[in-house]
């Protein structure tokens, strides 16, 4: 199950991994150093619990920067892990394998934690036509891997950042003068970007409808109101945002389809538990 890297990634790996590098070494791992420096090693990486894969890229390019030490990966981004797997097989120089360990495993074990997650919150809607979406609240800085992390987990991206699509929501209906002005000012300045419309009542639902943005979030709406809502005559996609979790989303009329977007499948998760061992010297 290979999870092919989406463009928005670009070049933000190799800078992720020099930024955690920098911040880690300064100048120069002092523990490293009581190590022999033609030392090499043969050394694992294990998951300590039920996780999915994410993040070989990343761990891939610390060893890449810092030189000589080979990775040979046993599992793939996506693929579900039981406790105690085996991830991969690092051999090449002690030093670098000890210096490059913690940068590695920081990353893997935020990029899986936050695949889990999406897992979990896929599955749980797998018998429901509920498709969930993440949003940009990310940690700074590592937003491309967090949004593949939930691809690896079965979920899909929200728009990527402020650049790809409109999301206009209250604060910006207000400014604009209403849903209308702000719906047809974001087709003349960009008619090429979707346009999400955040809507709070039914009666700004029915205006944002009659101009057809490609969506439109249906903010803390109650069970009532998503029925109403359900009902309506509505050619734009509907998305769920507030009062609904995974553990409810089954409520949700199941003859038409959603979306559900949640930021915990980026800020709500759990780092996986992760092990590096040296096992031959």
């Amino acid at each position: 199950m290979t999870i092919p890297l989406p463009d928005y990634v670009g070049d933000d790996i190799s800078r992720n991994v020099r930024f955690a590098l920098e911040e880690d070494i300064r100048d120069g791992d002092i523990t490293a150093q009581l190590i022999d420096a033609d030392s090499t090693s043969t050394a694992t990486i294990i998951t300590r619990e039920d996780s999915v894969m994410c993040g070989i890229p990343w761990a891939n390019e610390v060893f890449h920067q810092l030189g000589n030490v080979a990775l040979e990966w046993h599992v793939e981004d996506g693929q579900r892990l039981k406790a105690d797997t085996t991830l991969c097989t690092l051999r090449g120089n002690t030093r670098q394998i000890l210096t490059g360990e913690r940068t590695a495993l920081n990353f893997l074990q935020t990029l899986m934690g936050t695949a889990t997650t999406a897992r979990r919150y896929a599955d749980a809607v797998i018998d429901n036509k509920v498709t969930i979406l993440d949003t940009r609240k990310t940690l700074p800085g590592l937003r491309a891997g967090q949004k593949y992390a939930v691809l690896c987990g079965g979920c899909e991206n929200h728009r990527i950042g402020l650049y790809d699509a409109f999301l206009i929501k209250e604060n910006h209906v207000a400014a604009c003068g209403g849903i209308t002005a702000a719906i047809e000012r974001a087709r003349a300045l960009a008619p090429d970007k979707k346009i999400i419309v955040e809507v709070e009542t039914l009666e700004e639902l029915q205006e944002a409808a009659a101009l057809k943005p490609d969506q439109i979030m249906l903010d803390n709406f109650s069970a009532e109101m998503l029925v109403q809502a359900a009902d309506m005559t509505v050619p734009s996609a509907l998305e769920v945002s507030g009062n609904l979790t995974i553990e409810n989303a089954g409520m949700l009329p199941t003859y038409r389809d959603w979306f559900l977007s949640s930021g915990a499948l980026t800020k709500h998760i759990h780092a996986t538990d992760l092990s590096l061992r040296i096992q031959q010297h």
